[in-house]
C-alpha cells in the first residue's frame, strides 16, 4: 500500500501558523467572525503557499518566493504616519477626500471620515464593521466571486486587522474623489493585512483611488484586498497606484461586481515592489453592464510583477475592454494573465483583450497568457498579444529631428504607456498620475 505524499511545511508557512495563534484573541470581531477567520486559515493552511503546480500562480511561485513570514507590525506612530504621508503623496495637487491606513491599521485623526459623512457617504472601519451585529458582516470576509480557493485571499480574511468599508447610497454623486491610502512606516520589516470594501448604489457615482507606498530598503510584507459593488445604473472609477519600496511583497486582490447598466472603469499602475502580485476578478452581472480595465506595468531591477485578471460576462448585452501595457528591463520578470469568461446567459457579448510589453535589456523576461472561454454563441470576443522592443525605425526617425537617443526612447515608452491612463475617463486623475509614470521613465531607457 503506498502512502500519500506529504509536502512539508516551510519556514513562511510555519511562521504565519504561528502569527496567527498569537493574534487570534485579538483580532477584531465577534465571536462569529472568530469562527470565520478559523476557517479561513484552515483553507490557508490546506493549501498552503501558491507555488507554480497551481495553475492561477504558474507565474509566480510564491511557496519558493517568499522565504520568510515578517511579524505583523504594531500600529504605528502618528509622527512616522505624517512623515510618510507627506513624502510619499501620489496624488499631490488633487482635491480628494483621504482615508489613511497605516501598517494595517486606520488613523482617525489623519483622515477625511467626517468630511465624507457630509456628503452622505457612510464609512466604517473594518475592526467597526466586525463588531456590528448584521448579516452582511461576514459576507466582507468571503472569498470574491471567481476566484475559487485562493491561499491569500484566505490568509487575509484570517488576519485582516483593518481597512474601510464605504456606502455610497443610491443617486449621491460624491463631489470629490476618494483616496484609500495604504503606507508603510516601519523601520523594520513587518507585515500588513488590511481588507476593504466599498458599496456605489443605484444610479451613484463615486471615484476611489487606492495608493500602496512604503519605504525604500526595507522587506515589508503587504497583504490587501477590496471588494467593491456598482448598482444598477451606477457609475464608479478606480485608480489603483502600487509604488512599494524595492525590497518590499505586495499581494493584491480586487474584486467588482457590476449590476443592470452600470459601468466600472478601473486603472491599474504598478512599479517599484520587489515583488508584485495583482490579481482582479470582474463580474458582469446585469444586462448592458460595462467595464473598462487598463494598466501600466514597470518593472525593472531585479523586480518580479504578476498580473491575472479575470472578466466573467453572466448577462446579456454586456461590455468589456481590457488593455494593459507592459515594460520590463534590466533583470525583471514579469507576467499577465487575462481570461475573458462568457457565460451561457451573456448572449450579445462584447469583449476584447490586448496585452503589449517592451522587453529594454536581454535579461528581461516576460510572459503573457490571455484566454477567451465561451459558453454561448450570439458574442463579439477577440484577445491579443505583442512582446518587442522598441522600434529603431521611430528612434531614427526622431534623431533625424534631432531629438537625442535617450530622449527618443523616453518619449516612445511614455506614448506606449500613456494609452492605458486614458482609459480611466477622468481626464483629472489620468493627469495627475502621468508624474508616477514619468518618475519611473527617467531611468529606464538604458
Amino acid at each position: 500500500m503506498s502512502a500519500e505524499p506529504r509536502t512539508l511545511k516551510t519556514e513562511a508557512e510555519l511562521a504565519l501558523a504561528e502569527q496567527y495563534r498569537g493574534a487570534r484573541a485579538i483580532l477584531p470581531g465577534s465571536a462569529a467572525v472568530a469562527r470565520k477567520r478559523d476557517e479561513a486559515f484552515a483553507t490557508f493552511e490546506r493549501l498552503g503557499l501558491p507555488h507554480r503546480r497551481v495553475e492561477a500562480w504558474k507565474y509566480t511561485d510564491l511557496r519558493a518566493l517568499m522565504r520568510v513570514a515578517v511579524p505583523v507590525a504594531d500600529p504605528p506612530n502618528p509622527v512616522a504616519v505624517t512623515a510618510a504621508l507627506t513624502d510619499a503623496d501620489a496624488l499631490a495637487g488633487i482635491d480628494r477626500y483621504r482615508l489613511i491606513v497605516a501598517d494595517g491599521h486606520f488613523q482617525e485623526s489623519q483622515s477625511d471620515r467626517q468630511a465624507l459623512l457630509a456628503e452622505g457617504v457612510e464609512v466604517a472601519t473594518l475592526a467597526e464593521f466586525l463588531g456590528f451585529d448584521h448579516p452582511s458582516v461576514l459576507d466582507i470576509l468571503a472569498t470574491p466571486p471567481g476566484a475559487g480557493e485562493d491561499a491569500i485571499i484566505a490568509l487575509n480574511a484570517a488576519l485582516a486587522t483593518d481597512g474601510v468599508v464605504l456606502i455610497v447610497p443610491p443617486g449621491t454623486i460624491v463631489s470629490k474623489p476618494i483616496e484609500i491610502v495604504h503606507v508603510s512606516t516601519t523601520t523594520g520589516a513587518t507585515s500588513s493585512y488590511s481588507r476593504s470594501a466599498v458599496q456605489v448604489g443605484a444610479g451613484a457615482s463615486a471615484r476611489l483611488v487606492v495608493t500602496r507606498t512604503g519605504p525604500l530598503g526595507i522587506g515589508y510584507q503587504a497583504n490587501s484586498v477590496l471588494g467593491l459593488s456598482v448598482g444598477a445604473g451606477g457609475r464608479a472609477t478606480v485608480v489603483d497606484i502600487a509604488a512599494d519600496g524595492d525590497r518590499s511583497q505586495h499581494l493584491a486582490s480586487f474584486s467588482a461586481r457590476v449590476a443592470e447598466g452600470a459601468t466600472l472603469d478601473h486603472l491599474a499602475l504598478r512599479a517599484g515592489a520587489g515583488l508584485s502580485r495583482l490579481q482582479g476578478y470582474f463580474s458582469l452581472e446585469g444586462e448592458g453592464a460595462g467595464l473598462t480595465a487598463s494598466g501600466a506595468n514597470m518593472l525593472d531591477a531585479k523586480a518580479h510583477g504578476d498580473v491575472l485578471l479575470l472578466i466573467e460576462h453572466a448577462a446579456p448585452a454586456t461590455t468589456s475592454r481590457l488593455l494593459y501595457r507592459n515594460v520590463a528591463k534590466d533583470d525583471a520578470v514579469g507576467a499577465f494573465e487575462g481570461r475573458i469568461l462568457v457565460r451561457p446567459v451573456a448572449q450579445k457579448t462584447d469583449g476584447r483583450m490586448m496585452v503589449n510589453t517592451l522587453l529594454l535589456s536581454d535579461s528581461a523576461e516576460f510572459a503573457a497568457k490571455p484566454e477567451l472561454e465561451i459558453y454561448a454563441d450570439d458574442v463579439q470576443c477577440g484577445h491579443g498579444a505583442t512582446t518587442g522592443q522598441i522600434d529603431e525605425t521611430a528612434v531614427f526617425y526622431l534623431q533625424s529631428r534631432g531629438v537625442p537617443r535617450k530622449e527618443a526612447e523616453a518619449l516612445l515608452l511614455k506614448a506606449f504607456l500613456a494609452e492605458p491612463l486614458a482609459g480611466v475617463g477622468d481626464p483629472a486623475l489620468a493627469a495627475a498620475v502621468e508624474p508616477l509614470v514619468d518618475a519611473w521613465l527617467a531611468g529606464a531607457p538604458e
